[in-house]
């Protein structure tokens, strides 16, 4: 907590008295910062935009806050090894939403898009879920590996900050015609 408190320029005793423990403040960290991109995301793959536009936002939301937060899948992934039984709480905690609530409502509309689009030739058919979780994965893999793709690739932290940003551009595209028939 000392570290945190002088890093962050705050009075110890301050941190202490909001937080409590470095797991509360650490939670409240998290929250924050997984609560704005996960809701978000649940926005745009629930609205009624095109999946073409749909994509292209949510790789622009997903690589935009996880370049601000790249430590962020690595702790949701090991939030979740560590304790599965609160994925669902934390999904609410994220989205504001439960679960199921969520999940009736983002696939139903994905699910209706996705049907149009292959009646009218344009797309391959795919599950709405693999839809998500292609799309998802393929934006995180890169935060969540960082360590692995840096010492792999040879980047330091500007090459990551370059890598990631060409991801950006290349991404959407990449997805789109992934998915043409």
């Amino acid at each position: 907590m000392q570290d945190i408190a002088r890093k962050a320029d705050v009075n110890q005793a301050l941190l202490h008295y909001y937080f409590r423990s470095k797991d509360r403040l650490a939670e409240a960290v998290f929250r924050r910062a997984a609560s704005e991109l996960f809701r978000s995301v649940i926005e745009v793959m629930a609205s009624g935009a095109a999946l073409e536009d749909k994509i292209a936002r949510v790789v622009q939301i997903e690589i935009d806050h996880l370049r601000r937060a790249p430590n962020l899948p690595g702790y949701i992934l090991s939030e979740l090894a560590h304790r599965p039984e609160r994925a669902p709480q934390l999904i609410s905690m994220l989205t504001g939403a439960a679960p199921e609530d969520i999940r009736q409502r983002v696939l139903a509309t994905l699910r209706r898009q996705i049907d149009e689009e292959v009646r009218a030739g344009r797309m391959q058919d795919i599950a709405p879920e693999q839809f998500m979780v292609n799309l998802m994965s393929l934006c995180i893999f890169p935060f969540a590996a960082r360590p692995m793709l840096m010492a792999l690739f040879g980047l330091d932290e500007r090459g990551f900050e370059r890598f990631v940003a060409g991801r950006r551009q290349t991404l959407a595209p990449f997805f789109t015609r992934a998915l043409r028939p």
